[in-house]
């Protein structure tokens, strides 16, 4: 992906899982707080953690040069 900062695949798998695991204990809290589902969401970030370190996530940005935009020339009328 050569002039993109999206990431592969791969990569966002796990920012999926780590979102899903996030979203499962928000909701979890919020239902009472159920401690077992806060729990086991707690699991589920730590699996996508995981899959961040077997993927190489940090290594998956791709840092362009910097972009050069021209000024345009702006008219002021007096």
């Amino acid at each position: 992906m050569a002039g993109s900062h999206a990431g592969s695949p791969k990569s966002w798998l796990a920012v999926v899982v780590i979102l899903a695991g996030f979203t499962l204990g928000g909701v979890a809290l919020c239902l009472g707080p159920n401690w077992p589902l806060v729990w086991a969401g707690v699991g589920v970030i730590a699996v996508g953690g995981v899959i961040a370190l077997l993927v190489d996530i940090f290594s998956d940005v791709i840092v362009d040069a910097p972009r050069v935009i021209g000024a345009e020339k702006v008219e002021r009328k007096s």
